[in-house]
């Protein structure tokens, strides 16, 4: 085993002392071409390409001598420290940090950052990264080959975002662009490279707290407090307990899909997250695709009814979340849509549930509003290859001085989650 690992982080400054100590001792040198080529690496010590870490780790473990790793901005973000301690390598480090290649990016953007999202986008995560960056506003996403910023920009079709991409930062040939999220497809990009993904609801500091108190996304900002909220709390601007204000966008007529109660049952079973994206059909005023952006996942809400798109639109500006909206008739519309991880059916019937689990989603949630249409939805969803959960949810509003019956809700919930062995 290798008598001491020590990492070193290079941002393109001069090495510190204490980096170039190292250095001088070093009988094993790990780092990318650029860091292999520097001066300071000792002529006699053995070189190894970083390719895999993983691979490196073992011969670093084999080795009997002083070795150094360089990565890469702080190698403690997302970076070698990581599997250097797997319990598997055995390995005890010692860190040289510099600046992040984030901090980096976002100081080049002349931006602060203590609220943005930072994602990795590997080929087998970039849909995940790019979910997260339809549902926040400000992310910055350290890449990989086959997934940088013209995989981000396709992938993220339909949804407009400024990218920032950041070209071998700290390096003779650094790079910033800024461009429409449109326009990153059209261009072959060097590696490595960081994208800052700036716009959405929030962007630019809207809804920001004047001192900020945890880094991220403030889940406080712009939110009431709680779950499965009144229809009213989502009504569109201009409309309120006195009526409707002339010009504002006419409310949804509220019926048994429409219940807080149900809507509550229905997110439980979906679990929204981050990273998740979430259809939601049949979207009425938007009560449904708010609370899942609230929870930090991307939202695509469809429905039939321009208006009802208006009026989800108009909710996700009030509760200051981001949420993309189709307008179109499912199942049709559902064919140019990305994958989803979890449906929230409220409109379409048998059809549109056996279009939805043709696209293998984890989890599907739907009503019916009678027997026989709830056994024909629980059907589709079982012979799509779904563990079918039924409910009959009923919900009785009661006025709080004489405890008489207020409103009365009875609905029937079918919960689907991928029998597949899918979490």
């Amino acid at each position: 085993m290798a008598d001491r690992v020590t990492v070193i982080g290079w941002d393109g400054s001069p090495l510190t002392s204490a980096a170039r100590s190292a250095l001088s001792a070093a009988t094993l040198v790990a780092g990318a071409a650029h860091h292999l080529a520097l001066p300071e690496v000792p002529p006699a010590a053995e070189r190894i390409r970083l390719g895999s870490v993983d691979l490196a780790a073992r011969r670093i473990a084999g080795h009997r001598g002083t070795a150094v790793v360089l990565a890469d901005g702080d190698p403690g973000f997302f970076g070698v420290v990581r599997i250097l301690r797997a319990p598997e390598h055995g390995l005890e480090v010692e860190v040289v940090p510099a600046v992040s290649s984030v901090a980096a990016a976002f100081a080049r953007a002349g931006m602060p950052w203590e609220d943005a999202r930072i994602v990795v986008a590997h080929q087998r995560t970039l849909r995940r990264a790019v979910n997260v960056c339809r549902a926040h506003p400000k992310v910055a996403v350290l890449t990989s080959p086959g997934a940088g910023p013209a995989e981000l920009a396709l992938l993220l079709d339909g949804v407009h975002r400024t990218f920032v991409v950041c070209e071998e930062l700290g390096t003779d040939r650094e790079q910033v662009s800024v461009l429409t999220s449109d326009r990153a497809a059209d261009h072959a990009w060097r590696d490595p490279n960081v994208v800052l993904v700036i716009g959405g609801v929030g962007a630019g500091g809207a809804g920001t707290p004047a001192v900020p108190w945890l880094m991220g996304q403030d889940p406080g900002v712009r939110s009431v407090r709680g779950w499965g909220l009144p229809a009213e709390e989502y009504a569109p601007e201009g409309y309120g307990p006195r009526g409707h204000v002339p010009g504002a966008i006419p409310p949804t007529r509220h019926g048994a899909g429409e219940d807080p109660a149900l809507r509550a049952a229905q997110l439980a079973r979906l679990g929204p997250r981050v990273g998740d994206l979430v259809w939601d059909i049949g979207c009425a005023g938007g009560a449904f695709a708010v609370e899942a952006a609230r929870f930090g996942a991307a939202v695509i809400a469809v429905d039939t009814d321009p208006a009802a798109c208006a009026r989800t639109e108009a909710a996700a500006r009030r509760h200051g979340v981001p949420l993309q909206t189709v307008p179109g008739r499912a199942p049709h519309v559902l064919e140019n849509l990305p994958e989803p991880d979890v449906v929230r059916i409220a409109a379409g019937g048998v059809p549109v549930v056996t279009a939805c689990t043709d696209r293998r989603p984890e989890r599907i949630v739907a009503h019916a509003s009678t027997r026989d249409e709830a056994e024909a939805i629980g059907t589709a969803l079982a012979d799509g290859g779904y563990a079918v959960e039924s409910l009959l949810l009923q919900t009785v509003g009661l006025d709080p001085h004489d405890w008489s019956e207020r409103e009365r809700s009875v609905v029937f919930l079918l919960a689907g989650r991928r029998s597949d062995g899918a979490p």
